[in-house]
């Protein structure tokens, strides 16, 4: 049975409960805290010591503006013109995801591993074996989403485990199980795909029309990966959640480049054979 979550950007209120849950069920260190200067949030990424992050993306409405405009005006006309707090949509949003891993079905990651420390284990997760892991980083450029870093001072990577260890024992990941809002969802991959749809869909009667699900073999899971077992609801376009739109197999571009190689190896054996000719 193949395992993975789905997390609903709508609902997600960036409370980071998942980081610290995820944090203290693994033992993990903490970054340290640093202000970044351009967001509210200070954990920045994900990395080999942080597998769950909330991003907090300031998101301002989309409309074509010409010539020389004073957002200040914008803003108050804005203010007059609608009650409440309706304004807080016309002009822009708060976007909140809790990014992680996303579990390829056909990981990059685990292709690159020259020891085979990277596997799918029962669940079909993906899952570094850090008894086996010899740091060597290959598979943190592989990773077309930026999920794996290796860690300082011990140079093997690390990343989200789907909590190996909980699934064991019949029990959700850490990170669902903190949720408030059930923006984290996790079980069996396909009755997730299920649950999305459905959620699409009221999404959809609701007016909210550019929802979408992100990790399926049609979007975000082109270039050979497949799909993902981590998917995401989301409400704009994949790079605004700093998501890959169309991720990749590193070896889908060395087709070319090995064309364009032979291509000019003859071209060059040509020229040398010219030269040299009776």
């Amino acid at each position: 049975m193949a395992t993975g979550f789905l997390t609903d950007t709508t609902v997600c209120i960036g409370c980071k409960a998942c980081e610290v849950a995820c944090k203290q069920w693994n033992q993990i260190p903490a970054d340290g805290y640093e202000l970044t200067g351009d967001s509210y949030d200070n954990t920045k990424q994900l990395s080999g010591t942080t597998w769950r992050h909330v991003a907090f993306i300031e998101n301002p409405k989309k409309r074509r503006l010409t010539g020389d405009v004073d957002l200040v005006a914008l803003a108050e006309d804005v203010r007059e013109q609608l009650p409440g707090g309706a304004e807080l949509d016309a002009l822009g949003r708060w976007t909140f995801m809790s990014d992680v891993c996303k579990h390829c079905v056909e990981a990059p990651c685990q292709q690159a591993c020259p020891t085979g420390a990277i596997i799918r284990n029962e669940f079909d997760n993906v899952y570094i074996q850090p008894d086996i892991c010899n740091g060597c980083g290959y598979c943190v450029p592989a990773c077309p989403y930026g999920v794996i870093s290796q860690v300082p001072h011990d140079g093997r990577a690390f990343k989200c485990t789907l909590c190996y260890d909980r699934q064991r024992d019949g029990l959700e990941p850490a990170c669902a199980k903190a949720c408030p809002t059930n923006s984290i969802m996790f079980g069996e991959v396909e009755e997730l795909k299920r649950v999305a749809e459905e959620r699409v869909a009221t999404l959809h009667d609701k007016g909210y029309t550019e929802a979408f699900v992100y990790g399926t073999p049609e979007v975000g899971g082109t270039g050979g990966i497949g799909g993902n077992h981590s998917k995401f609801i989301l409400l704009d376009d994949p790079e605004t959640y700093n998501l890959a739109s169309h991720p990749f197999l590193p070896q889908a571009k060395v087709k070319g480049a090995l064309v364009t190689s032979a291509i000019a190896a003859g071209v060059l054996g040509a020229v040398v054979a010219f030269a040299f000719r009776d």
